[in-house]
């Protein structure tokens, strides 16, 4: 089976007797500081309009960055809705059911501007060029790369060094470990078609749970002493673990809140502005338990569960570390992109 467990793509996500493959061809346009290189964008402020979709932990890791970089006043955000059909996400959540700025009522459209005969999933994130409507670039480790070696000249004042030149590296093998084993490692549990291929992913992710309790035990981050793009890219999969991969996905050997050091970790992160309040945890659900009918055929969503133990104390700045380094935090996010009360963790 090959599918990206979160695009938009007709037919099931489950084949009986088969592994889960994600489909990695993306669309590899880069957007970069010049934009001289061939099949290049430049950088220009207010030319981007970054498309995501609250629930799916890839686009959240772009959200993340370009709030925690300072990029909201250069590159717009749309947001699609948690559920899609076969066809495409789409802009539910706005009026009429239309983009206000590219004025299209999917995603798919932004696709078909540039390759009409697009034959691959419509996944988030996806950077779309507003003058001519069409779909730039949907490589999201990519692109939260870039935004931090590529957007420079458009970070706020304070802005973290999510990329650090020296360490970059060591934070590239890391998050492909965790990638293979951890972020993809889930759907591999819950898309698999077969006792053999679900087992195999089971112990692979819980290996490398373990693994990154062991790291994380002494030290606050997973790689030097601030937050990076590895710890970005790591938290949204823990962001979504009890809500949905723990019994929706059958990654059930522990809940995220029974491994005590990736708990702390993770809270550690939630309580970090840019992360807890950029995660919708409604939305999450929504998605999960209704857009994959095969694993969920009765579409209920679940309640829970209980979310408010995210805003209970970690102690894990007694590790030391600095969580920006040298800069400063984000502001809060403006008022437009603020998670509705209701569907985030309760603070007490």
């Amino acid at each position: 089976m090959t599918d990206t467990g979160t695009d938009a793509k007709q037919g099931s996500y489950v084949t009986a007797g088969s592994e889960f493959t994600r489909d990695t061809d993306y669309i590899t346009t880069r957007i970069t500081a010049t934009g001289a290189g061939q099949d290049e964008y430049p950088v220009e402020a207010d030319r981007y309009r970054l498309v995501v979709a609250r629930a799916c932990p890839w686009a959240n890791r772009a959200v993340i960055v370009r709030r925690l970089l300072g990029l909201e006043s250069v590159i717009s955000m749309g947001m699609c809705g948690p559920t899609h059909d076969e066809r495409s996400w789409t802009f539910d959540l706005d009026p009429d059911g239309v983009d206000p700025v590219l004025g299209i009522p999917r995603l798919q459209d932004a696709y078909f501007a540039r390759f009409p005969d697009y034959p691959r999933g419509i996944t988030v994130p996806a950077m779309v060029d507003v003058p001519t409507g069409a779909v730039v670039t949907n490589d999201y480790r990519q692109m939260t790369l870039d935004f931090s070696t590529e957007w420079t000249a458009h970070h706020r004042d304070g802005a973290p060094d999510l990329y650090p030149e020296a360490l970059r590296e060591e934070i590239d093998e890391v998050a492909r470990r965790n990638y293979t084993e951890v972020n993809n490692g889930v759907y591999r549990c819950g898309f698999a078609g077969s006792q053999e291929s679900y087992d195999a992913a089971y112990d692979r992710l819980f290996t490398r749970l373990d693994w990154l309790s062991d790291r994380l035990r002494d030290r606050r981050y997973l790689v030097g002493d601030t937050i990076t793009q590895a710890d970005v890219f790591l938290f949204t999969t823990l962001a979504r673990f009890d809500a949905v991969y723990h019994g929706h996905f059958k990654c059930n050997r522990s809940k995220l809140s029974e491994m005590p050091v990736l708990w702390a970790y993770a809270r550690d992160l939630f309580q970090t502005p840019g992360f807890g309040d950029t995660t919708d945890f409604v939305q999450i659900r929504q998605h999960y338990y209704i857009v994959h009918s095969d694993i969920n055929p009765t579409q209920i969503v679940p309640k829970g569960p209980d979310l408010a133990n995210w805003w209970t104390a970690h102690h894990r700045e007694q590790l030391g570390g600095r969580p920006f380094g040298d800069g400063t935090p984000p502001p809060p996010p403006v008022q437009a992109e603020r998670v509705p009360a209701d569907h985030a963790a309760p603070q007490g």
